[in-house]
């Protein structure tokens, strides 16, 4: 059995993503990498909008406003892959092609949100 305390644990403090992998460079010194298959919706974005993260969680997690898409470090660190279903994945996979086709659309008809960091800092407290 595997636990964890966000306590003990170590944060994320860079991101890079790649056409081939996600890297996450952690407070503790390590960097790891991934594939980036293991994340479809990363993998099936457009650059620009898979260089657009923050932290989440006081760097616990990434988050990718432009696809909705969220990852925890514990879950990289696990070499736990995306556990999204086929259909959710589907869903999101037309979501974001309309969302390309017309700039400005939300998921699930939600608020936009228009981040101009491309993965700078953490955004506002």
């Amino acid at each position: 059995m595997i636990t964890s305390t966000l306590a003990s644990s170590p944060t994320a403090v860079g991101v890079e993503v790649s056409d081939e992998e996600l890297t996450v460079s952690l407070s503790d010194g390590r960097v790891v990498r991934v594939p980036l298959s293991w994340y479809p919706r990363l993998s099936n974005a457009l650059p620009q909008h898979r260089a657009s993260w923050q932290f989440i969680g006081g760097g616990h997690g990434i988050h990718w406003p432009e696809l909705d898409e969220d990852i925890s470090v514990e879950n990289v660190l696990l070499g736990q892959p995306s556990g999204e279903g086929v259909r959710s994945f589907a869903r999101w996979k037309e979501w974001y092609r309309q969302r390309v086709a017309e700039p400005g659309a939300a998921p699930n008809g939600g608020p936009t949100t228009s981040l101009g960091n491309s993965g700078v800092g953490e955004g506002p407290p």
